[in-house]
Parts: C-alpha cells; structure tokens; sequence
C-alpha cells in the first residue's frame, strides 16, 4: 500500500509572470523528495486547471474536491505548494479555495497573501512595526482627480519608481528621472492593474534574504546582494542574466546579523508560512548612520535552481529537499 502523501506543486496563474511560475515548478519538482512523496505539476490558468501526467498527458482537475482522474483512478491531493507569481495565488486567492476544502499549503494565510501582495497597504502595516520604507503616494485609475507631476514630486522627489501595487516587481516597472515622464509611466503601471505606487528612489545597497519557520525553528538565510547595472532589477535582470547575484552579501557580519534578526522579526510579525524572501536596500541618513528598508515581501519567491532561495539554502549548507520536506510535514 502506498502511503506516501500526494502533492500538487501548483503554478501559472493569470498575471504577466505565468511563464516565470512554471519554470519555478520545474524547480520544485527537480528539488522534492520523490521517494517520500508522489509529486504532480498543476497548471492554472483562468478556468483551465488541469494536472500534468507523468507519460506527457493532462488530466482536468475537478475544483469540487482538487482532485483528479487518470487511467481510471481518482487522485486527491493531500498538500498544495503554491508556486503561482501574482493572481490568484500570491494574493490570497487560491489560499481561501484551499481553506474552503481543508487542504494544507505552502503560503501564508488569506490575510498575509493579500495584505503582502498590495505593495502600499503592506507599507503602511508595516511602518507601524518600526520597519523603515521608502516614501510613496498611491494613484487609482478611476481616481476623479489625481496629484499633479509637481504635487508627486515634492512628496517622493526625483528620481523616483512607478509600480503597479498588486502585481509582481517585475512588469509595469518604471523608473522615471523628471516630472513630464511620470503620467507615461503610470498608463504603463495600469497595464498590469488599476492602482499604481509612485515610491521615493533609495539610493543603496539591494539585498534579499530568505526565511522559514515550523514549529521548532526558525531559519534565515545568508543575505544575497543584488547588483545590476540595469536602471533598477527589472525583468531582464532577474530572468535574462544582466545581474550579479553575490552569496553571501558583501557585507558585515553585523550587517547581516541585522538583516537575518529583522527578517526573522518580520516573519513573526506578519505570521507567515513558509519560505519567504524580503527585499531591502540599505541606505544611509544625513549623520552618516545606516538605515535598512524594506522594499517588498515575497511569499511564493521564485524556485529555480538560480533563483535566490536555491542559492541562499546551498550556502546556507543545507538541502533543498530537506527543506521542502521541513516546511511540508510542519502542517501535519
């Protein structure tokens, strides 16, 4: 008898990075542990759910139970590791679907999903906390009146970033130099959702550091430092190689000793689950003293074997698999 627990690595999903989840599912299931689980590779998009069989088939899921039929025999799974970047599954959406029928999963909750995934809402959630942010202003598209290119310059200055506020870091991005570029920029950050964050530009040191807790520990990461000499980590440089990726970070022991403690703090704050990873930029203020600022948490970051959470666990000395195994078993 087979007693192995069945897992559904669930990806794609109906935003820009569709292409980016599925190639973090094929990471995943390079790195499970196939001799303790049966491992499947499920694929959302819109309506059209269907599992990928092990001889090249498809199978339907059934969305009543998360289920499905294969050479006669009903499958139901018995975990979900949600690998999907941006809509439905990094915004709480395919969270409330799994609570609804009592299925385990790899994320935070329904809450966390949609508060992290709402760039200005988390900021000013977490600006409560003590975490330091950048400025920012936020604009709705069906806004009847909006702040003027002056008005947004005196609030964030110049340079500054236009973002949409509920998608990922990596389409809609603009970084924009004058006042006269900003409206351009904006009707690009509504390509990709109805709200857009206009987010002061912080001069510094781009690191991200990675995080997951069970019941017996906490573990954080070594910090990662990020350097491009693109205008910002935008697409090309996450996906296309025009970045260097530095493990461990160049810098202080008690440098990292902060990040790593406010990572950790940040995860208790927020009560997540899972691996995370939060992005920060260290600047420094006027009297010369460091300043560390949070930019965005991602809590369904990208798995490919380069992504930064593989390379944070490899010089971390750890395994993958062991990893994964960790944090599935931890909800049973």
């Amino acid at each position: 008898m087979n007693n192995k627990r069945t897992i559904a690595i669930v990806c794609g999903g109906d935003s820009s990075e569709h292409e980016v989840s599925l190639r973090s599912a094929q990471g995943l299931y390079s790195f499970f542990d196939h001799d303790r689980y049966n491992i499947y590779i499920v694929v959302i998009k819109g309506l059209d759910w269907h599992v990928n069989l092990p001889n090249g088939d498809k199978a339907p899921i059934d969305r009543n139970d998360f289920s499905f039929i294969a050479y006669g025999v009903k499958t139901r799974f018995d975990y979900a590791y949600i690998t999907i970047h941006g809509t439905p599954g990094e915004n709480g959406i395919m969270q409330g679907y799994f609570d609804l029928l009592r299925i385990p999963y790899s994320t935070c909750n329904v809450l966390v999903e949609s508060l992290t995934f709402d760039k200005f809402a988390l900021i000013r959630y977490i600006r409560a906390f003590g975490v330091n942010t950048a400025k920012s202003i936020l604009v709705r598209n069906d806004d009847k009146e909006r702040p003027t290119p002056a008005e947004i310059e005196s609030v964030v200055g110049m340079p500054c970033f236009v973002k949409p506020v509920a998608n990922g870091s990596s389409f809609g991005v603009s970084k924009v130099k004058s006042a006269d570029q900003l409206e351009q920029a904006i009707q690009k950050a509504f390509g990709e959702g109805d709200d857009v964050m206009i987010e002061e530009f912080l001069d510094g040191t781009e690191v991200t550091v990675g995080c997951y807790s069970t019941k017996e520990k906490t573990v954080v990461f070594p910090v990662t430092e990020v350097v491009t000499d693109n205008e910002f980590f935008d697409y090309d440089a996450k996906y296309n190689g025009q970045v260097q990726e530095i493990t461990p970070a160049r810098i202080s022991d008690k440098l990292t000793a902060e990040l790593q403690e406010l990572t950790a703090r940040i995860y208790g704050i927020m009560h997540c689950n899972g691996i995370i990873r939060i992005d920060y930029i260290i600047t420094h203020n006027e009297d010369g003293s460091r300043r560390i600022n949070l930019l965005e948490i991602n809590t369904t970051p990208g798995m490919t074997a380069t992504s930064f959470i593989p390379q944070q666990v490899r010089a971390a000395g750890l395994d993958i698999k062991d990893v994964l195994t960790e944090i599935v078993e931890n909800q049973f």
